[in-house]
């Protein structure tokens, strides 16, 4: 069977940074940090102050009244993100076919914030005996591909992939390879989280996970630095169109990259710490280059998972070295959560964003605040640090890792 290509056609971001795609690429470009305190609630009897909001949403811009009454803030941000990722890819939905265009969306933990209201609601006695009709169809995490699919009338493969940390890079995958085995012909993929209220955060927070850093909240996310102490949590969303490239040339779309192979791995390990050899990071960068079928002295660049946790930034660079060897010090690596916050199910995609942006405008963006080298990293890996670098990237690699140890990478290459 010869598999078919893929490519990209269109992305829409609504981020920390940036309410479109264009606005988040550039600011990551320049180094900006979308950490701020806390405004969606009332941080005083929590640790954590701060996060990476999304600045100044106001949901009446983008939808009436009832429509946020039924969709919880991580499906807005789906949406949103959806829509910008269509418009961006120039279709005419009208003149494909829609049973072959579909959509796979994901979310890590789905509607938390509606999950909170409504449980509170019920124990303080607001909802006693009845619950909102919308309670179960605002919170499950496959609802956002629903609404997609019924906004665009996409009547393709619809379903959502929870993967934790790696969900939205599993839906890209699974996006790749419904299309190359010709089972689709356009597919909107990507991810979103709204996780920044009370449950979210004291979560993560009684796990330690996540940073302490408030008096230097601006600059907390510090992936690879001495000083780190956990990531820094994130919101919004990222959507990608994948199309066949038979398909996207016949309509004359313009193509941002191809996807080139994709891997998968499982560390078998610990619930929530990678393994700390990088055993199945090391295993996933390795599925994903053999699906490439590329050398691996050819990627240029990694946009690394790179939390900025005491464990996790170790064990991905020794999994890197242990892969690329001598190349490892010829690549560019960087965390882009260094600057958007760590955006749990929406991480993947975004972060994969970068990744076909860095090759499309052949730039490389930052790991920014890193304040202190840390013995345990070695000092000769280019990590990209505080600013920018320019280079020609042809093959730029995406690696992202989820709790319950799933590990996910996805391989770019620049259009011909």
């Amino acid at each position: 069977m010869t598999l078919k290509r893929v490519v990209v056609t269109g992305i829409g971001t609504i981020s920390p940074v940036g309410s479109t795609a264009k606005e988040t690429w550039e600011n990551v470009v320049n180094g900006v940090s979308g950490s701020d305190l806390i405004t969606l609630y009332d941080t005083t009897n929590f640790k954590t102050k701060f996060a990476c909001e999304v600045k100044n949403y106001d949901s009446a811009q983008y939808f009436d009244r009832k429509e946020v009454r039924k969709i919880d803030r991580f499906t807005q941000f789906a949406l949103i993100a959806a829509e910008q990722a269509v418009a961006d890819s120039g279709v005419n939905l009208d003149a494909i076919d829609r049973s072959r265009a579909g959509v796979i969306w994901s979310s890590g933990i789905g509607g938390v914030e509606t999950f909170y209201q409504e449980v509170k609601g019920y124990v303080e006695g607001n909802y006693v005996p009845r619950f909102s009709p919308f309670f179960i169809p605002k919170i499950i995490s496959d609802i956002a591909a629903g609404h997609i699919s019924m906004k665009h009338g996409l009547m393709g493969p619809n379903y959502c992939t929870v993967s934790a940390c790696a969900s939205s890079s599993n839906a890209v995958i699974d996006s790749y390879n419904l299309i190359r085995l010709g089972m689709a012909d356009y597919m909107v993929t990507g991810g979103s989280e709204a996780s920044i209220n009370e449950i979210g955060m004291g979560g993560f927070q009684s796990m330690m996970a996540i940073s302490t850093n408030n008096e230097e909240y601006k600059t907390a996310s510090r992936p690879f630095c001495a000083t780190r102490d956990g990531f820094v949590m994130g919101e919004g969303g990222c959507g990608l169109i994948l199309e066949e490239y038979e398909h996207a040339k016949a309509r004359g779309a313009k193509i941002y990259a191809e996807v080139v192979g994709a891997g998968l791995s499982a560390d078998a390990y610990h619930l929530t710490a990678p393994h700390p050899e990088g055993l199945g990071a090391a295993l996933v960068m390795k599925n994903a280059l053999k699906d490439a079928g590329i050398n691996k002295e050819e990627v240029d660049y990694i946009n690394v998972h790179g939390t900025a946790t005491p464990l996790g930034d170790i064990a991905e660079l020794k999994a890197i070295k242990d892969i690329f060897g001598d190349h490892a010090y010829n690549l560019n690596i960087s965390s882009t959560k260094s600057m958007v916050g760590h955006l749990l199910g929406a991480a993947g995609a975004m972060e994969a964003s970068f990744a076909i942006m860095s090759i499309v405008d052949g730039v490389v963006p930052p790991t920014i605040n890193h304040k202190q080298q840390d013995e345990n990293i070695d000092p000769k890996l280019n990590l990209t640090l505080h600013k920018a670098q320019k280079r020609d990237v042809k093959y730029a690699m995406s690696n992202t890792f989820g709790f319950g140890g799933h590990n996910t990478c996805v391989i770019f290459k620049k259009a011909e």
